[in-house]
């Protein structure tokens, strides 16, 4: 049988990590049916940004035990789980590498891409195969070797300018816009898609809304410049963990989609 996902609550807030390397499938905004493979941690993020609304919670949370899933772990419950819906005759639209943090953090990520695609053309040969990242690890040739065989590649975008994506996305380690943004525009000449978090709300007493029409243009230009073939714009979905968080309607999103068609660029709502 498949894994089930349930989630591990790791705190009075609306947070929670995936306790498992290979959870669902779940029903996806963006991916349909999509069977999750989880390569971090069970008990902490696992992540170089420390998003303002991250279901995971704060990267400063630290937990016991190893940062990442051992490969084989990973690859043995995910041969499992396809082995048992294919004799159930289910199948998923997509297998997500996405779980607690950035997945393309862990050492082996080359090896594991490599080994999901194998099992998925074996057992399970009508599924794509997608991966969520801050593309923030696309200086390692291995990374983006690997970026380059999945079937979908969707990178994060949340901000145009430099103190809205510091103070949403709060990277770590010195990471800026104008490098994430260099990157996206020069590693796959366009095949990727990008996906925008808005949002509203306050945090620590500041003021934050990236639906702002001087927010809006900023975030357009760096899109024009990038030119992926996709962007994907969504809000909160679960309660985020901080409460003081608000969900865009999505008329407003839908509003941001007619911009962006004005500019040619193609984009999918997420409500």
């Amino acid at each position: 049988m498949g894994l089930l996902l349930i989630p591990l609550l790791i705190s009075s807030m609306s947070t929670f990590l995936f306790d498992c390397a290979v959870f669902g499938p779940v029903t996806s905004r963006r991916f349909g049916s999509s069977l999750g493979v989880n390569l971090l941690s069970t008990t902490s993020k696992v992540c170089n940004f420390d998003c303002i609304y991250c279901e995971c919670g704060s990267s400063s949370t630290r937990g016991v035990g190893p940062k990442f899933a051992a490969l084989n772990h990973v690859v043995d419950s995910l041969e499992q789980t396809l082995s048992g819906f294919a004799l159930q005759c289910r199948s998923v639209d997509y297998i997500t590498f996405a779980g607690n943090g950035e997945p393309t953090l862990h050492p082996h990520f080359e090896q594991i891409v490599d080994k999901v695609i194998y099992l998925k053309e074996k057992l399970m040969p009508g599924a794509k195969v997608a991966v969520l990242s801050n593309a923030t690890t696309l200086h390692k040739s291995s990374v983006v070797r690997a970026l380059q065989r999945v079937d979908k590649r969707v990178l994060k975008l949340d901000a145009g300018n430099e103190d809205t994506f510091q103070c949403i996305d709060r990277p770590l380690g010195g990471t800026t816009l104008s490098k994430v943004c260099h990157t996206l525009k020069n590693v796959f000449n366009g095949d990727l898609s990008i996906q925008s978090m808005f949002l509203r709300g306050t945090v620590n007493g500041h003021r934050i809304d990236n639906t702002k029409e001087s927010e809006v243009k900023a975030w357009i230009e760096r899109l024009i410049e990038i030119g992926p073939s996709e962007v994907m714009l969504y809000s909160l979905d679960r309660d985020p963990p901080m409460d003081t968080l608000e969900k865009v309607p999505g008329e407003e999103l839908k509003a941001i989609a007619r911009q962006l068609h004005h500019h040619g660029l193609l984009s999918t709502v997420s409500t």
